[in-house]
C-alpha cells in the first residue's frame, strides 16, 4: 500500500505523463488541413501530414478538436492515418468532428505513433 506522500507523487507523475504525451507526439510533424463544414451535424477536416522526423513512424493517428472562442475543446474526432510513414513522406488524412454550437476554430495534432529506427548514412 502506498503512503499518502507516495500516492500523491504517483498521481502527479500520471498527470504530467497525460498532459505531456500529446505535446511530445506532435514533435517532428507538419500538418496542414482545410475544414469542410458543408454537412449538417459535422465538420470534416481534410489534410496532409508530413513526417519531418529523422526516422520512420508507425501506426500514426491524428486527433482533431473543435474549439470555442476561449480555446476550450468542445468536440473531438480521431482518425488513423497510416501504418508506416517514412521520414520525409507525406500522407493525406480526413477526420470528422461533431458540429457543436459555439465552435469557432479547429486544431489537428498527431495523437499517437510509434517511432522507428534512426536512419544512418547509406553505405
Amino acid at each position: 500500500m502506498l503512503a499518502p506522500r507516495g500516492f500523491a507523487l504517483a498521481l502527479i507523475t500520471l498527470a504530467v505523463a497525460v498532459l505531456v504525451a500529446p505535446a511530445l507526439a506532435q514533435q517532428g510533424f507538419r500538418i496542414t488541413y482545410d475544414v469542410d463544414d458543408s454537412r449538417p451535424g459535422r465538420a470534416r477536416l481534410n489534410g496532409r501530414l508530413t513526417n519531418e522526423r529523422g526516422d520512420d513512424v508507425f501506426d500514426v493517428s491524428v486527433t482533431a478538436e473543435a474549439l470555442d472562442a476561449r480555446g476550450k475543446v468542445v468536440a473531438r474526432g480521431i482518425s488513423f492515418v497510416d501504418s508506416r510513414i517514412a521520414r520525409g513522406d507525406t500522407r493525406v488524412f480526413s477526420v470528422t468532428v461533431p458540429a457543436v454550437p459555439g465552435a469557432t476554430s479547429y486544431r489537428v495534432a498527431v495523437s499517437s505513433f510509434r517511432p522507428g529506427m534512426l536512419q544512418g548514412p547509406q553505405s
